[in-house]
């Protein structure tokens, strides 16, 4: 890998071990959401305070992912490992995205009728941009060997 992926990687890794301990969506934290939700869905009649005041044991929640995905993006950072970047970027995108997904189908009317509230401050930036970077980042060709 070319050395500013190495630097960015890092820098993408940092920014999502701390987009896992900011809220996502108004003040829902990923230590609020089960990883048990994430598989089966929220229990029906869930509401998104009911979500937000889950507690949940740091291992068995969706922050455990996040951090797993953060360790993979910074390996692949000092290593030089595309396998553990692309690995660590389909494992933070998709527990985002099925988490997304999962509270769309739960309280996707709540979260639409009050986008305005709930959606303003970090609401997941520092999570979804770092995994969006390190996609990019991993995108760029390998440095050609010159003879």
């Amino acid at each position: 890998m070319r050395t500013f992926v190495h630097l960015v990687l890092f820098a993408c890794a940092i920014a999502v071990v701390v987009g896992a301990f900011f809220p996502i969506v108004g003040e829902i934290q990923p230590s609020d959401v089960a990883l048990i939700d994430l598989r089966d869905g929220f229990p029906t009649g869930f509401t998104f305070e009911q979500v937000e005041n889950q507690s949940v044991v740091f291992y068995k929640s969706a922050t455990a992912l996040l951090l797993l995905a953060a360790i993979l993006l910074l390996v692949a950072a000092l290593v030089g490992s595309r396998a553990a970047g692309w690995l660590g970027v389909i494992v933070g995108v998709g527990t985002s995205a099925v988490f997304l997904w999962r509270l769309d189908d739960r309280v996707g009317d709540f979260v639409r009728d009050n986008y305005d509230n709930l959606l303003s401050g970090r609401w997941g930036l520092y999570l979804v941009g770092g995994l969006a970077i390190a996609l990019l980042a991993l995108l760029v060709p390998k440095e050609r060997q010159t003879a």
